[in-house]
């Protein structure tokens, strides 16, 4: 039979669920899900299989008027990931309809030559006469080749999806090997896995101004790892929120990054969490390509 591989960018707004369809595509969690908006800040690749095609998903950082270096850093992220893929696929929240922010998107993907697709998300709890309507009005740009209304949430819809994504895919070999499902290094997914905590527990309480740094990764003679992680903060007040009453918060957050880091990885995690204050920490060029993201002026 004949390899197919092809890349496949996952756009949208903030919160539209383009992490959680990447794991509903890949079938098992490759990038942090948060009900927090903006949480993927990198380009991270899913790799997802169907039948002869491997599918290499870009999940991209939702795309945002930037204000801050770091915003723009992760906007550009977004439409680096998009440059020449086969195919670009725009996921819009369903439930929250065409606001602004998804307006930018649109806007943005109009002068763009690659093939373009639509997917209306969180079809389970959206209104069906109001998600028809943003079809439609969506669809009176000319910009999509197809729609597909589904809820990566409950699956509803997505293996159907999967199967078009993989007849769009051209005939190549594939890029990596069956079983790899990312291209993440195992050091980015630990601080990954981590900052996921922090948005789980922290909510509203801790604003994007944090970050997780992996110090140190090894393996120990029992074959167990052992990982030291830094999470940066801006300001006194936000490392005792991260460390909570007499280090409880801290202590939750690294039990459960750790209890999730070895159902990952399959082994045994020593995960060690400090908590520092560095008020600059977003114009630190070293720490950018620590979470995988260019420098940008």
């Amino acid at each position: 039979m004949t390899q197919h591989c092809g890349v496949v960018a996952i756009v949208g707004a903030p919160n539209a669920g383009k992490s959680t369809l990447v794991n509903a595509l890949v079938g098992q969690k490759v990038a942090i899900v948060s009900p927090k908006a903006q949480t993927t800040r990198a380009k991270l690749l899913g790799i997802a299989i169907e039948g002869e095609a491997q599918l290499l998903l870009v999940d991209t950082p939702g795309i945002f008027t930037p204000e801050r270096r770091l915003d723009r850093a992760m906007v550009a992220a977004a439409w680096e990931g998009a440059e020449g893929a086969d195919l670009i696929a725009l996921v819009v929240d369903a439930k929250g309809g065409i606001g602004p922010k998804v307006q930018t998107v649109i806007d943005s993907l109009a002068g763009r030559r690659e093939r373009k697709i639509l997917i209306l998300n969180k079809v389970d709890v959206a209104d069906k006469p109001r998600l028809l309507g943003h079809a439609a009005k969506l669809n009176e740009t000319g910009l999509f080749d197809e729609t597909f209304f589904i809820s990566a949430q409950t699956g509803d819809g997505v293996a159907e999806l999967k199967a078009v994504l993989a007849g769009a895919m051209p005939e190549s070999d594939w890029h990596f090997p069956e079983d790899q499902v990312s291209d993440a290094t195992e050091r980015m997914i630990a601080a990954e896995v981590t900052r996921e905590q922090l948005y789980l527990q922290l909510h509203a309480e801790l604003p994007y101004a944090s970050a997780v740094e992996t110090e140190k990764y090894s393996e120990r003679a029992d074959g167990s790892v052992e990982i030291h992680q830094q999470i940066m903060v801006e300001r006194p007040t936000q490392r005792a929120i991260v460390l909570g009453k007499g280090g409880s918060r801290l202590k939750e957050i690294g039990s459960r990054a750790r209890a999730e880091l070895s159902r990952i990885m399959g082994v045994q995690v020593h995960l060690y969490l400090h908590v520092k204050v560095r008020p600059e920490w977003q114009e630190d060029r070293s720490l950018y390509r620590e979470i995988g993201l260019d420098w940008v002026e």
